[in-house]
């Protein structure tokens, strides 16, 4: 994994295999941003270079120049940042990531962008990590296609050494800042492994053995109980043991738990988490079309995200307790396959009407929040990579954010839009909840296609506990990118929601 550090020496006299600088866009192409620090030869000669490429100081763009007079570095990479106006923390984390992927094979690399506020400072660093991301191919080839019993670690990797050039001292708030970047940082590189990991190499038992494996190494803040498929029948889980059992890899329910030290104040303050985690998702009998199930082992992002969520809030020691639930299964088709018109009863009580096993992220998210409502926390937030209607009304980008509380769901979005994990708060139509009735069970799990995220997020408020605020984040799009990598977001699984639910557990803080 990269290593963070942060200096104030100035960024030319840095011995490093790259320096990152940035650039703007202006009328008659990119300029160098200011507060660069640089010799005036070095700006004259990068300058120069600039003008002969034609570069445009745009987002994304990096332009690699070696032999810069009066610099140590063996390189410079100039990342734009776009118009001088316009540079705000997302710009800056996007830029880091760009420019640090296109030196993610240095071992030392320096980055000097313009810094005016901590926030700032925050982003590059962030950036600058996420950048460096890259799915190790060979911890796959362990497999001969066959079920394993154990999944595979992503090999070890240093990666490279990341120097933060800060402008802004070294403060207590700016080493904190750079610090929690890359707790987070490794959190969410967790949670992209899981994602990318093979659906052979990751059935719901080795996700478990995964995640104990990392919470063993890590700060031993971290607890894990295991329901396995025996214990979730007797608990009368009856929605993910529906989901599950058309597979030969049980379901299990994961909870994972953080306790801060007793302080003065008594109890503190308290967060639950549950992570939808479908380790592959065939559509079971209801089966999806062959191309669209290539992506399907990332049916599993909202466990992984939760699952990171904890060790990252463990690593960085609030007051906040914060317990994650992992619910995770494999829907597949079998003799034994849960079918359409079948009524399970779910933890609490409530009968249910099957109507599409290609819905079976509510079942499992329904039963996970009953047991978190169980132990009555503060507030519960749900994150499942859940309905396609997300990605049909906000785009491969954006979350959807529901809930039951106007000013909760508003401090969801707000926590992932300071943390450049855009969402956007949507409704829950009281008009639309007589598409879930039934007249066999309490109610059915689908109703049609009009309005599909918000009718799955009502289904979801049945299981949730009486007076708690809950809010549910639906990441269809955000969690998996199947395009090239652009800025801070690799191709494959991106970690969304890791930074998000940090910030939130934070902000309970108060």
């Amino acid at each position: 994994m990269p290593n963070l550090n942060l200096t104030t020496r100035d960024a030319a006299t840095l011995k490093v295999d790259a320096l990152v600088v940035g650039s703007v866009s202006t009328d008659s192409g990119a300029a160098l941003a200011a507060g660069h620090g640089l010799p005036a030869a070095a700006a004259k000669h990068l300058a120069s270079v600039l003008a002969d490429l034609e570069a445009k100081g745009k987002p994304s763009e990096t332009v690699r120049v070696v032999a810069v007079p009066d610099v140590a570095a063996t390189a410079v990479v100039v990342a734009g940042l776009g118009a001088a106006d316009d540079v705000t923390p997302d710009v800056l984390r996007s830029a880091a990531g760009s420019a640090l992927r296109s030196v993610a094979t240095k071992s030392s690399v320096a980055i000097a962008l313009p810094t005016a506020n901590e926030g700032a400072l925050a982003a590059v660093a962030d950036g600058a990590y996420a950048g460096c991301y890259t799915f190790d191919a060979a911890s796959t080839k362990a497999s001969t296609g066959a079920q394993t019993k154990k999944a595979p670690s992503k090999k070890a990797s240093s990666g490279p050494k990341i120097t933060v050039v800060s402008t802004l001292g070294q403060g207590k708030a700016v080493k904190s800042a750079v610090e929690r970047a890359a707790v987070i940082g490794s959190a969410r590189d967790l949670a992209r492994d899981l994602v990318n990991m093979p659906p052979n190499l990751l059935t719901p038992q080795t996700f478990v053995d995964h995640v104990k494996a990392v919470v063993a190494a890590s700060s031993g803040k971290v607890t894990i109980s295991v329901l396995d498929e025996k214990a979730l029948a007797k608990g009368g889980f009856g929605g993910i043991v529906g989901v599950g059992q058309g597979s030969v890899n049980p379901p299990r329910i994961v909870t994972m738990s953080y306790s801060p030290s007793a302080s003065r104040t008594g109890k503190s303050p308290s967060v639950a988490l549950v992570g939808k985690g479908i380790t592959f998702d065939s559509g079971g009998l209801c089966i999806k079309p062959a191309g669209s199930m290539l992506t399907m082992k990332s049916d599993m992002a909202g466990a992984a995200a939760v699952a990171a969520t904890v060790i990252a809030a463990a690593e960085l020691g609030g007051p906040v307790s914060v317990t994650g639930y992992l619910c995770l299964a494999e829907n597949m088709p079998s003799g034994t396959a849960q079918r359409p018109g079948d009524v399970v009863t779910m933890r609490n009580g409530t009968t249910v009407e099957i109507i599409d096993t290609d819905a079976e992220g509510r079942m499992v998210l329904g039963d996970g929040l009953c047991l978190a409502s169980e132990a009555k926390p503060d507030v519960i937030v749900d994150i499942a990579t859940l309905t396609g209607a997300q990605m049909v009304a906000l785009g491969s980008r954006v979350a959807g954010v529901m809930g039951n509380d106007d000013t909760f769901r508003s401090q969801v979005v707000d926590a992932g839009g300071a943390e450049g994990e855009d969402s956007w708060a949507m409704p829950l139509p009281r008009e639309l909840r007589t598409g879930l009735d039934s007249v066999v069970a309490d109610l059915q799990h689908k109703a049609d296609r009009w309005g599909g995220m918000l009718t799955a997020g009502l289904f979801l408020q049945e299981f949730v506990g009486e007076d708690i605020p809950w809010a549910h984040v639906d990441i269809a799009g955000p969690s998996f990118n199947e395009k090239a990598a652009d800025g801070a977001i690799p191709k494959g699984g991106t970690g969304y929601g890791v930074a998000t639910l940090v910030r939130l557990i934070e902000s309970r803080t108060a």
